[in-house]
Formats: structure tokens, C-alpha cells, sequence
């Protein structure tokens, strides 16, 4: 039997979850803007949480919070800090392997790679090599090094329905869910705190993709169903790789400090997600909002200059 929570009272909330490792850049603020007026234009709120269980750099979540707001955007309730959470993640863990849903690992990343990597093995997934360990094995284990804790997955792949790339079939393996120390994994939080918080649509960049699948399927393990999932195309830089420093001016700070005011950034932003009217705030934008006439191509981001470049 799978371990179920109580649902809250209400599934009808978009949200931003930015991992404070670093200032925003373009990419990171289309994708805020959009899931912002997916969420505001089809009358859910909008909730806005960092994700800072690890690479947190200090005073990053301050100013994340501060660029949203300078290019219009607000949300409902307090921001919500998923470290603050820990002890609750940790519970929905301990639910999951009373219901013999969990295992511990020992495996170091190069096995994992290594196993990964060969014949017959799916890329990036966990091959299993820990789940069936005797408890003789794993107590030898743990005097070597401290186990991280997996799911024990029932099914390989899921399939799950997105508003851009409709069907998507992705792998579902044996996902981390506890690292080695102590720290809730990013799947386990994100589907605890989506679930919990009554997020209903999850609007995100489109590298998130093949995350959908193992992450749905967590949900249901959970009790919850998987949210609507609208993964947007990402932008590039004009290399044709993912939008970077080397790429010149690309957080909202390095724009101002070349004279680009943040109504210049909501504008290209408005434009690189197909809104043909030209605008110049947020409020703007929900006014001409049509993702139908979106390109399914990623947007590419040539450099900014100087002001009125």
C-alpha cells in the first residue's frame, strides 16, 4: 500500500522555483515570466519557492527575489524556502520505506557511471546495483561509507502528458531521495513541496523534460496526482549552446549597468515567447498572452551593447 498525505484543500497554484546558485539570467527570467502568466491568466495563484538544499551562494536568493520583482512580477503568500522544510521531506521518506518503497545505496558516482555506461545500460538512470544487497552487505557497507537512500521504483518508464511536446514516455529508475548526507534529494523535494503547496501546473524549461516522467511517478507513490507540466523551449546563446556568462550581459544587473532598463528586459522577454504586441511591463503581457503563437524552437539571445541596442 503506498503511503498517502493529506491533500491540501485547494490544487490550483503556479509556481517559480529558482535554486539560488547564482543571479538570474535571461533564461532563468523567461521562464519566471511565463510560468507567472500561465499561472495568472488561467486564475490559479502563483507561488514563488527557493529551492536551496545545496549550491547556495550567499545573498543569490535576495536577489532573485528582487529581479523578479523589478520586472513586475508578484505572487501570492510569503517565499518559501525549501531548507526550512528538511524534517518534513525526511518523514515522507520514512513513509515510503515503512511501505518497503526505499533501499539504501553505497554506490560512488564513477560505479554508478561506470555501470551506467555499459551494454544494455540507459543513460543517466541508476542500474540497481544496490537494491537487492543482503542486510550481511549492507551492514559491511555502511562501516565504508554512509548509504544514500533510493526508491525502489515498480515500473521502468511512465508516460506523461505535456502542453508543448504532448505524450512523453521518459525512464523511471531507482532515484535518489536521501543523499549520503542526510540531504533530501531535489526529486523528492520538489514533488513533496508541489503536491503540498497545491501546485496543480508546473511551468519549467524544457531540459526538465525527461525529469517529468520519475517525478509523476513519485507523486503517485505519494498519493498525489502529477500536475499539468508546460515545459517551455530554453535560450540560447548565439553559439547555439545554453544561454552562459561567456554570452556577455545576461543577468537583469549586467543589462542596467549597460543603461537597458527592466522594462527593455520584460519587453525582448515578452518578444522571445511569440507576444507580437510590443509591451513594456508584466501587466502588459497578460493583456496580449497567446501561447498558441509560441515557437517551439528555443529563443537565441544575441548580446546587448549598450542601451538602445
Amino acid at each position: 500500500m503506498s503511503p498517502t498525505h493529506s491533500r491540501p484543500a485547494h490544487d490550483a497554484a503556479g509556481r517559480f522555483a529558482p535554486s539560488p546558485s547564482g543571479d538570474l539570467h535571461l533564461g532563468n527570467l523567461r521562464t519566471a515570466l511565463a510560468a507567472w502568466g500561465f499561472a495568472r491568466t488561467t486564475g490559479r495563484r502563483f507561488l514563488l519557492r527557493v529551492e536551496d538544499l545545496d549550491r547556495v551562494k550567499p545573498g543569490a536568493a535576495e536577489r532573485n527575489v528582487a529581479d523578479l520583482r523589478a520586472i513586475g512580477l508578484d505572487w501570492d503568500g510569503p517565499v518559501d524556502h525549501q531548507s526550512q522544510r528538511i524534517p518534513h521531506f525526511l518523514e515522507r521518506v520514512q513513509e515510503l520505506t515503512a511501505a518497503g518503497l526505499t533501499y539504501e545505496c553505497f554506490c560512488t558516482r564513477r560505479e554508478i557511471h561506470a555501470a551506467a555506461s555499459a551494454p544494455h545500460g540507459i543513460p543517466g538512470a541508476y542500474p540497481g546495483t544496490c537494491r537487492h544487497l543482503t542486510e550481511e552487505q549492507r551492514a559491511r557497507r555502511r562501516t565504508e561509507r554512509p548509504p544514500a537512500v533510493r526508491l525502489r521504483a515498480g515500473v521502468r518508464e511512465l508516460t506523461v502528458r505535456d502542453h508543448f511536446a504532448g505524450e512523453f514516455t521518459g525512464a523511471v529508475d531507482d532515484m535518489v531521495l536521501v543523499r549520503n548526507d542526510g540531504t533530501p534529494a531535489y526529486n523528492l523535494a520538489v514533488v513533496v513541496d508541489d503536491a503540498e503547496q497545491g501546485v496543480g501546473q508546473v511551468v519549467r524549461g524544457d531540459d526538465l523534460l525527461p525529469s517529468a516522467p520519475r517525478q509523476a511517478y513519485l507523486a503517485q507513490l505519494l498519493g498525489h496526482p502529477a500536475p499539468s507540466y508546460l515545459h517551455v523551449p530554453l535560450v540560447l546563446g548565439p553559439g547555439g549552446d545554453r544561454l552562459a556568462k561567456r554570452d556577455g550581459a545576461v543577468t537583469l544587473r549586467e543589462l542596467q549597468d549597460l543603461g537597458h532598463s527592466p522594462e527593455d528586459v520584460v519587453t525582448w522577454l515578452a518578444s522571445s515567447l511569440g507576444v507580437s504586441h510590443p509591451v513594456r511591463t508584466a501587466a502588459e503581457v497578460l493583456e496580449h498572452w497567446d501561447p498558441g503563437t509560441w515557437s517551439r524552437e528555443p529563443a537565441v539571445f544575441e548580446p546587448w551593447d549598450a542601451a538602445g541596442d
